[in-house]
């Protein structure tokens, strides 16, 4: 079921024109990367057009009961996009590749960690689980694919300490190797460092949509 959600305006919100860079053009593949806190979801909904686009939200709903913050994060989310984006909440992990595979509007998917930990969790956090490779398979073929603008943010995990846990270091794997793929196969890629976006990956000027 597909969930559309009003956006309050904030006259703070960096959409329109994130980082002073030009709205997502042509037929265009783009990863956006970072840390915590590094800006990477608004510069990457500044990239889309605030007319039309389709937000796959990757986090799982949590009781506000269990879990407040999370849930005040989920929120603020929703209240900064345009209203007449398009929601769709991807509560089991399946709806994202559809989307990609199937809607022709521009999307952008936030985030593909949020994915990977639902992946994760739905596996035991079991090591080498063949539902999380067939699933990151599935995402790097319909990236590979599409044809239509599309943004994915994902985060950098890599740069930290060696995660304390098993747990952490597999989720780090499985998300660095997520990340390496898709990089491969976008036409840009750019990296968040204190809400500075820093070009990876260029691609050649296109038409804008």
């Amino acid at each position: 079921m597909v969930r559309v959600h009003p956006r309050h305006p904030d006259p703070q919100a960096p959409h329109a024109g994130a980082a002073g860079l030009p709205r997502h053009r042509g037929r265009l593949s783009t990863l956006v990367l970072g840390g915590t806190r590094s800006g990477k979801s608004a510069h990457a909904e500044g990239l889309l057009p605030a007319d039309h686009a389709v937000y796959v939200a990757t986090a799982r709903p949590v009781d506000p009961a269990d879990d407040p913050e999370w849930a005040d994060r989920i929120d603020v989310h929703r209240r900064r996009r345009p209203v007449s984006w398009e929601t769709v909440e991807d509560v089991d992990g399946s709806r994202t590749v559809d989307v990609i595979r199937s809607r022709p509007e521009p999307v952008l998917v936030d985030d593909l960690a949020t994915w990977v930990t639902g992946l994760l969790d739905d596996a035991g956090w079991a090591r080498d689980a063949a539902s999380v490779a067939g699933a990151r398979t599935d995402l790097v073929t319909a990236v590979r694919d599409r044809t239509a603008p599309l943004v994915l943010v994902s985060a950098e995990v890599g740069l930290g300490v060696v995660p304390s846990t098993s747990a952490g270091r597999r989720f780090r794997d499985e998300l660095g190797l997520l990340n390496a793929e898709l990089a491969a196969r976008c036409d840009e890629v750019v990296l968040l460092v204190a809400g500075l976006p820093v070009p990876l990956k260029v691609a050649a000027p296109r038409e804008q949509f």
